[in-house]
C-alpha cells in the first residue's frame, strides 16, 4: 500500500496530478458542448492551430500561453465567422485554417531548428514536466471557463439544442457560437501541455460521450462529464506512474475503457424488458 502513495512524495507528480485533474475537468465541461453540437473534429483541428501558434511563439521568444492562446483564439473565431456565411461548410474551413497553422509551425521549426527544444511536449504532452506556473495557468483558465458557463448557462442551453428558436426569441446566437468557440480554444490551450495535440480531441470527446450514454438531461450531463474528466485525468496520471507508460496515453486509454463500460451498461439497461404497468 505504501507503494501506492510513493509518487505523492515528488513535486513533479503533485504538479502533474493537479494539472491532469484540472485539465480533465475543463475538457469534460467544454466537451459537453462539443459532443452535443457535433464539433468533435473542431477540437482536433484547433489543437493543430494551437501547435502552430506555440511553434511560432517559440521562434520569436514569446511564451506558450500568450502565443498559442492568441493564435488559437483567432483561429477559432475565424472558423466560426467564415462558416456562418454559408459559402463553405465548417469542416472545410477547419481543414484550411488548422492545417495552414500546423504547416506554419512545422516550417518555423524546420527553418530554425534550435526552436525545436521543448515543442515535442506540445505534440505529445509533458505532464511530468509541468511547473508551478503551469498549474496556476491551467487553474485560471479552468476557473474562468466555469464562471463563463455558469453566467451564460441558459443562453448556451437554448442555443445548443434549438438555435433557430433561440434566434427567433431574440437570443444573439452568433455571439453565443463565438463564445463556444472561445471556450473550446481555451480548453485546448490548457490541455495540450498535459496530453499533447495528438490526443487532446479524446480528452474533449470521451468524458462527454460517456456521460451522454448515461443521461439525456443537459445539466446532469454537464456536471457528470466534468466529474468523469477529472477522475479519468487523476486516475490516468496514477496509472501512468505505476505502469510506467506515458501519461497522455494512460489517460486516453482509461477514458476509452470507461466509455466502453458505459456503453455496455447502457446496452444492458436498454435490453431489459419494461415492467408492465399495474
Amino acid at each position: 500500500m505504501s507503494g501506492f502513495w510513493e509518487p505523492f512524495g515528488f513535486e513533479f507528480f503533485r504538479n502533474g496530478l493537479t494539472v491532469a485533474v484540472l485539465a480533465g475537468a475543463l475538457c469534460g465541461l467544454v466537451g459537453t458542448f462539443v459532443v452535443l453540437r457535433g464539433m468533435s473534429y473542431l477540437g482536433h483541428g484547433l489543437s493543430h492551430a494551437v501547435f502552430g501558434g506555440a511553434a511560432l511563439g517559440s521562434v520569436v521568444g514569446v511564451g506558450y500561453y500568450v502565443a498559442a492562446g492568441v493564435w488559437g483564439l483567432a483561429s477559432a473565431l475565424v472558423i466560426g465567422r467564415v462558416a456562418r456565411r454559408g459559402v463553405l461548410r465548417a469542416d472545410a474551413v477547419i481543414g484550411v485554417v488548422t492545417t495552414a497553422s500546423f504547416a506554419a509551425g512545422v516550417a518555423a521549426l524546420s527553418r530554425w531548428g534550435q526552436a525545436r527544444r521543448g515543442l515535442d511536449a506540445v505534440l505529445f504532452g509533458s505532464i511530468l514536466g509541468v511547473s508551478r506556473a503551469d498549474v496556476i495557468a491551467v487553474g485560471i483558465i479552468a476557473v474562468g471557463v466555469v464562471v463563463v458557463v455558469a453566467a451564460t448557462y441558459r443562453a448556451l442551453l437554448f442555443a445548443t439544442f434549438d438555435p433557430e428558436v433561440a434566434r427567433a426569441a431574440g437570443a444573439r446566437v452568433d455571439r453565443l457560437d463565438d463564445l463556444t468557440m472561445v471556450l473550446l480554444a481555451l480548453a485546448v490551450l490548457g490541455t495540450m501541455r498535459v496530453i499533447g495535440a495528438v490526443l487532446v480531441s479524446a480528452a474533449l470527446v470521451v468524458p462527454a460521450a460517456t456521460t451522454r450514454l448515461l443521461t439525456d438531461r443537459f445539466g446532469p450531463m454537464l456536471v457528470g462529464s466534468t466529474i468523469v474528466g477529472a477522475l479519468v485525468g487523476g486516475l490516468g496520471m496514477l496509472a501512468s506512474y505505476h505502469l510506467d507508460v506515458p501519461p497522455g496515453a494512460a489517460i486516453t486509454l482509461l477514458g476509452a475503457a470507461v466509455f466502453v463500460g458505459a456503453t455496455v451498461a447502457r446496452s444492458v439497461a436498454d435490453s431489459r424488458p419494461n415492467r408492465p404497468q399495474t
